[in-house]
């Protein structure tokens, strides 16, 4: 496989595939109770699973990197793998209970309440799981066109 374009495709379909499993399948469940938590228990909690996830999606660009001979640059596909991991760890630290103007609201919390879905936020409960999945799969996007970039 040669172009760019078509690699960025694969990795971004096996980036989000290894995701919905790692979020859904991997994650222990104390991990997903606790992960949202304010202080050490919250920290450990999500970072146990963001590190379970990370090793969940390299395993599979690993494996579709050899499979469909993608030809991966692995510093570029490292810095990838790192960039989902922290902006994963960033989104699942935030809870959609905090009120907009709280200042130590987390950054999700409040790029929400700044585009105007405040109120779904608030007031539907299925609000802040798709906010948080949305966030996830663009993240995962801006991912895939960095371990694209580095193709060899």
């Amino acid at each position: 496989m040669s172009s760019k374009a078509a690699t960025y495709a694969a990795v971004y379909a096996v980036l989000t595939a290894a995701h919905e499993g790692a979020d859904y399948w991997v994650q222990r469940d104390a991990d997903a109770r606790d992960k949202g938590k304010p202080g050490a228990i919250g920290r450990a909690a999500c970072a146990r699973h963001v590190t379970t996830y990370t090793a969940t999606q390299a395993l599979a660009l690993l494996a579709a990197d050899r499979g469909l001979r993608l030809r991966l640059n692995w510093k570029h596909a490292t810095a990838a793998l790192a960039l989902s991991a922290a902006t994963h760890y960033l989104a699942d630290r935030c809870a959609s209970h905090w009120a907009e103007d709280d200042p130590g609201a987390p950054l999700l919390v409040r790029a929400a309440h700044a585009a105007g879905k405040g109120k779904w936020l608030q007031s539907d409960p299925g609000a802040g799981p798709l906010l948080d999945q949305a966030w996830h799969k663009v993240c995962i996007g801006l991912a895939a066109g960095l371990a694209a970039a580095g193709t060899r």
